[in-house]
């Protein structure tokens, strides 16, 4: 596996978070705005490259102001498959039934910004 990395121009406040959030669940942070080649030739990007024990996880952070919709976890689920990544992780505001219930099928770690702010 080929893995490119950009150099952040200037991370989010929610990248931060993330990041933050992996670390102190034991993650390591490989990589950070990803691209992989995947298997079928097309380039996949992530947000971030994490790893915990062997598995390494592809992250894409969106910082929409909407709910995420199956379309996008979808997405996400042939993107990682594909760039040869296991159990994808999204992070969103919130997220829609049914993207909920593909994931949870797919086995597609939906994370919300409450779920990893720091506790004040």
């Amino acid at each position: 596996m080929s893995i490119g990395e950009e150099q952040p121009k200037s991370r989010s406040p929610l990248t931060v978070m993330a990041i933050s959030y992996f670390k102190k669940k034991g993650y390591k942070v490989n990589y950070e705005n990803a691209t992989i080649e995947g298997s079928s030739g097309m380039p996949r990007h992530f947000d971030l490259i994490v790893k915990k024990d062997r598995n390494e996880q592809g992250v894409w952070i969106r910082d929409w102001n909407r709910t995420i919709g199956i379309n996008v976890i979808i997405t996400l689920d042939t993107t990682s498959e594909d760039a040869g990544l296991t159990n994808p992780i999204i992070i969103g505001e919130k997220f829609s039934d049914h993207a909920k219930s593909y994931a949870n099928r797919r086995k597609i770690e939906l994370l919300t910004k409450q779920k990893i702010e720091p506790l004040r």
